[in-house]
């Protein structure tokens, strides 16, 4: 296996390393990767080199545990098995990719496939509409979700996370679907807004517990 890369040129062998770093790193590689600032498509250099070394990268992950699966029909390449890496996401982070993955469904089936952009501003009101979020996210929750997803592609974002504001763009992947598959997205959703209706109510009853001690204690005092 290593008689491979030692007979590759050394700018050859280093973009071999840089694109098992990422596959580690970010768990897939597109073929199509937005520009940041201006959202123009653009070629991944790590996805050919994903396709003109595959073989090799393949038995490399294999010996991590790893398995290197290719979607020919989104053009993806990623890291499956169980030397993988999951990610475990908060709460709120999990409530957000959801509404993401609503609204990447509705922009496809209605606009078409250059409409994938959405913004923090749209993501709150889908929360609204879904019941989904009905606090007011804090801006490390915010932080914590878009840095999550933009590490594992799923997103594209025009300048820093913490500059993000209402209406900067948000590009949406289509590895939004392949990373975090659903059977059902709306079966989902609905069963994540009655769990956050009911810790709602359950928030409201504990207020008002508190309130009638408190009564109890000035009548007896």
């Amino acid at each position: 296996m290593f008689q491979y890369i030692e007979n590759l040129t050394p700018g050859q062998a280093e973009d071999v390393k840089k694109t098992i770093q990422d596959l580690f790193r970010q768990t897939c590689i597109l073929q199509i990767k937005y520009d940041p600032v201006s959202l123009i498509a653009r070629e991944n250099p790590r996805y050919h080199s994903c396709t003109k070394h595959r073989e090799f990268i393949a038995d490399y992950v294999s010996v991590l545990g790893c398995e290197l699966l290719h979607d020919p029909q989104e053009n993806i390449y990623r890291l499956g098995g169980e030397g993988a890496m999951t990610q475990r996401l908060s709460h709120v982070s999990t409530k957000i990719l959801l509404l993401l993955k609503c609204i990447y469904r509705d922009k496809i089936m209605g606009e078409g496939l250059k409409a994938t952009v959405t913004t923090c501003a749209e993501i709150r009101k889908y929360g609204a509409e879904t019941n989904l979020i009905t606090e007011k996210l804090t801006a490390v929750e915010w932080n914590e979700a878009l840095s999550t997803f933009k590490r594992h592609q799923m997103i594209e974002l025009p300048c820093a996370v913490s500059d993000m504001e209402d209406d900067s763009p948000i590009y949406l992947y289509s590895s939004i679907n392949i990373l975090c598959p659903t059977v059902d997205i709306n079966e989902v959703v609905k069963l994540y807004a009655a769990q956050e209706d009911g810790q709602q109510r359950l928030e409201e009853a504990g207020e008002g517990e508190e309130e009638n001690d408190g009564t109890a204690e000035e009548d007896i005092y």
